[in-house]
Order: structure tokens, then sequence, then C-alpha cells
């Protein structure tokens, strides 16, 4: 596709997909318009960067689709001061999304071979406010670390207490849960020590969390 094509795939995408879905905040709509979902695609599915679709990564991930990520970012509602972790860098997309919008992200993910070239397309964009680690997010987020923002970017079987522990008060968590053919997507907010609230969003579907505990109690 020459420029002309991709902006109008790129509006289109806005137009047709995201905004339907009632994602509406000019903030996310203006951050989906500026950073360059077709620079974050591999090589082999250029063609469906800006497609209603969830576009494989290797090792069995995937992108979100661009209305799931529309959603994630309007419901994490996130200010230009706030602290973002992300589980899961994937293609580096929606790490360059939680950069613009938030001061500084972290994530993390299992698969080196998925975090270098995520940190290959995030220096050529000039994202520099973020922070990329090598690991489980199960094992390498310490229960001390707090963040205003948590996005999770793979399925987890069910809600449980996994990161609920790393919000500050007053953070938010998007999370999706469930198994196939139906997950929840949700949003958890930390309103004080021990108390969390849960919003039910949307229903949608993406690949599991790599290690992913299947059972974990947690009370709100």
């Amino acid at each position: 596709m020459n420029l002309s094509d991709i902006e109008q795939a790129r509006f289109n995408m806005i137009e047709q997909q995201v905004r339907p879905w009632q994602v509406l905040d000019p903030q996310v709509l203006e951050t989906l318009q500026a950073v360059p979902r077709e620079a974050f695609v591999p090589e082999h599915s250029r063609a469906l960067a800006f497609a209603d679709t969830n576009i494989p990564l290797g090792h069995g991930q995937a992108m979100m689709t661009p209305v799931v990520e529309g959603r994630l970012l309007q419901a994490l509602a996130i200010h230009p001061q706030e602290n973002v972790l992300e589980i899961g860098t994937g293609s580096g997309f929606l790490t360059a999304c939680l950069a613009r919008l938030g001061q500084r992200v972290t994530s993390i993910d299992i698969f080196p071979e998925l975090v270098d070239a995520a940190a290959a397309r995030l220096e050529a964009q000039q994202v520099r406010n973020i922070s990329l680690l090598k690991g489980d997010a199960f094992t390498g987020i310490g229960d001390t670390q707090r963040f205003d923002v948590i996005a999770v970017t793979g399925s987890l079987p069910q809600l449980g207490q996994l990161f609920h522990r790393n919000l500050k008060t007053g953070g938010r968590l998007f999370v999706i849960s469930g198994h196939l053919p139906i997950m929840e997507a949700q949003l958890v907010t930390r309103i004080s020590d021990n108390h969390w609230t849960c919003e039910s969003l949307f229903e949608t579907c993406i690949p599991p969390l790599l290690n992913a505990p299947e059972h974990r109690e947690f009370t709100l």
C-alpha cells in the first residue's frame, strides 16, 4: 500500500471499527491515529494491519484487534503522570500507545524473540519512555511493585488476585478472563489497601497468558 492507502485504511479502522464499539475518548482516538500500527505488524501480515482480526505473532500469541485495543485504552483512562505495567509486550504496538498516554511503561514478555522484535520497532518509532523486560510476569513482578495502570494482554483462565496488589490505590487493571468460546474483559480498580471493585466491560476472545495459574481465589 502507498502512503495514501495506508492513511485511508487507518481512517477506516478508526471510523468503521473502533468508534462503532463506543470508543469515543478523543485522546484514545488520537493515539490510534498517531501510532503507526502497520510498523508493529509482522512483515508477512502487513496487509492485515488495520483488519478486525487477531494477527499472529508466533508462539501462539497474537495482536489484539483494533477495537479491543481501543476499548482497553479507553477503560484504563491513563493520565500523563501515571506509570503503566504491561503484561505481554507482544508486537509493541500497545506498548507504544500506553507510552504515548502515560509517563512510563514497564512491559514484560516471556518470549525473548517477541521482546527483541518489539524493542526494534519501538526504537524505530523513537518511543523511549519504556522499560522492556524478558521473563515470566508471574515470577518477575514482585508484590511490592505498584503501578497506576496494569494492562494484561493475554487471557487468564479466571480472574484471580494475580496482579491486584500491584495496583496503587486508585489504580486500574484491565484483564480478560475465561475460556473459549467466550471470555470477559474486566476493569478492576483498587479503592483501598484491601478492597477492589470489578466492572464487566465486554465479551471477546484472545490467546491465553502462558503459565497463568488455573485456580487462585480472590474476593472483592
